[in-house]
């Protein structure tokens, strides 16, 4: 197909973040879009969180092995914290400095949602940790994928298969559904920021609708045409 491709930025790359609930399709509309910008001859990073760097995916592997749950959750969130660290030093802002767009698979919302909202941490740890952390770095665009909960899980379960569930795949139904909230409450309240999707359609379907919130949002400019 042809369309108007986006105009490759000048210095800085774009920082575009997701973020949902289990099951909400992250991964597979971060790869639509990845390959779409990349058909657009932008050159793309994709990681995730936790993770993304070899410090981060220790503390991953730390994070969805349940550790963190049991040392409570203020101590989870400075697990977040420490791989968030190593994660923007050492991969997000290099790539962002070199003019490329990275797509990340969670950011700091979802230390706002989990370990906020459900966790119940006070603002005010968070916070410290976000400045110790990001600093000043803040997403350009966050894609908040919104899908009812039980399809969320009946997905995340398909997915998963004969394996085992992770710390938070194992929740209750009540997480899930407070976690849903946390998200659609973040979307209210940065609306400059954050665009709430709903993802409750094929994925196709979904990827349409980020790409016009995209083009509305980061490329309000057509430049020349090229296929894609």
């Amino acid at each position: 197909m042809s369309e108007s491709a986006p105009q490759r930025p000048s210095g800085r790359g774009r920082f575009i973040t997701f973020e949902g609930g289990e099951g909400t399709g992250k991964s597979t509309q971060i790869k639509k879009l990845a390959d779409r910008l990349t058909a657009a001859k932008l050159r793309i990073r994709v990681t995730r969180e936790p993770g993304g760097s070899p410090g981060a995916e220790i503390m991953r592997h730390l994070v969805l092995s349940g550790m963190g749950k049991l040392l409570g959750p203020e101590a989870e969130t400075l697990l977040f914290a420490a791989a968030r660290d190593d994660h923007v030093r050492t991969v997000i802002q290099p790539a962002l400095s070199q003019g490329v767009w990275v797509l990340c698979d969670r950011f700091a919302d979802s230390t706002r949602a989990y370990q906020g909202s459900l966790g119940q941490v006070p603002d005010g740890l968070i916070n410290a940790m976000q400045r110790v952390t990001i600093g000043d770095l803040k997403p350009d665009l966050t894609i908040i994928l919104d899908l009812p909960v039980e399809i969320g899980l009946q997905r995340a379960a398909a997915r998963r298969g004969s394996g085992t569930p992770d710390r938070f795949e194992a929740e209750k139904l009540s997480f899930h559904q407070g976690l849903r909230e946390a998200y659609r409450k973040i979307a209210a309240e940065d609306p400059a920021r954050c665009v709430l999707i709903d993802a409750n359609s094929d994925p196709d379907t979904v990827a349409a609708r980020i790409w016009t919130a995209l083009r509305e949002r980061l490329l309000p400019t057509p430049a020349s045409v090229v296929s894609v």
